[in-house]
């Protein structure tokens, strides 16, 4: 997924009351260099980002997006993003989107180390094709993330919640599912509770009732899940958050896989155990997600 379009941003103060923010603007080549070697994203993670899906050139569920970024920013003691600004950016890197389905990402970063201000750039990139995923449907595992519910409460420092770039261990999960013979993985915790997906939220049906684990517990609130359920309300289901044991999910009568460029990805089976799949339905959800969204 070679990035085709970046725009580096002189951050803005989030308090800053401005209209135009051109020229905090940069352009750069993708293919070129751009980060300093004292750089704090590269050297320790430590920055956050969102992934934007863009569908026909429209960003989809902006405010949503960058009220998570500003979300991260306060987690992680970074200065606040101005949010003006970045939603300028993101309609000037949009503007470069080709047709179809391509992913625009935010970054902010710490800076340079002892560095007077963070930095901050924004990337445009053709989104893979996830059709098959989308239609067929995948496996998922469930893995142990190794701490307790009551964790997020009790160690704020750890920084569950937050959308940072630290995602070796999300990565790593994925590579131990796939050695299980899965696509994915479900995060849970040691008191057997059920937590979301490395890269994706997690959304069940029982019924006409469609639940996800609730946004706390250090767990990431998906911009793509709230969609989905305000769409799931439009049709007349009920939708809520709960806190989900991990022994219940081999009884439920369907289970998603939701993200922002992946959307709608129906779990076929959980620790090999077959659920039930509605493709019509699926199809229909991501029309939607597919739609134009703000």
């Amino acid at each position: 997924m070679a990035t085709s379009y970046a725009l580096m941003i002189q951050p803005v103060d989030g308090d800053a009351d401005r209209a135009d923010f051109a020229d905090t603007f940069a352009s750069v080549d993708p293919a070129a260099p751009a980060l300093s070697v004292g750089e704090l994203s590269t050297q320790r993670g430590d920055g956050i980002f969102e992934s934007i899906g863009v569908v026909d050139g429209h960003p989809q569920e902006v405010d949503a997006h960058l009220d998570r970024l500003a979300h991260s920013a306060r987690i992680c003691d970074l200065p606040a993003p101005n949010l003006a600004q970045w939603r300028a950016a993101i309609a000037a890197v949009a503007a470069h989107a080709p047709a179809g389905e391509s992913v625009i990402k935010l970054i902010l970063s710490r800076g340079i180390e002892h560095g007077p201000t963070p930095t901050a750039w924004v990337t445009l990139a053709p989104a893979a094709d996830f059709t098959a995923v989308r239609e067929r449907g995948i496996r998922v595992v469930t893995l142990d993330r190794g701490y307790d519910s009551t964790v997020p409460a009790r160690a704020p420092w750890l920084l569950l919640g937050a959308k940072t770039l630290s995602y070796a261990v999300n990565m790593a999960a994925l590579r131990e599912a796939h050695r299980r013979g899965a696509d994915d993985a479900i995060f849970v915790t040691t008191d057997g509770f059920v937590l979301e997906a490395p890269t994706a939220s997690l959304v069940l049906r029982r019924g006409d009732r469609f639940t996800t684990p609730a946004p706390t517990g250090g767990i990431l609130h998906g911009t793509t899940q709230l969609s989905m359920f305000a769409y799931l309300q439009e049709c007349g289901y009920e939708t809520g958050y709960e806190q989900i044991l991990t022994e219940s999910l081999a009884s439920v009568d369907a289970a998603w896989l939701v993200s922002s460029v992946r959307l709608a990805a129906p779990i076929t089976a959980i620790d090999g155990t077959s659920l039930p799949t509605d493709a019509a339905f699926t199809a229909d959800l991501n029309a939607y997600l597919l739609s134009p969204r703000d």
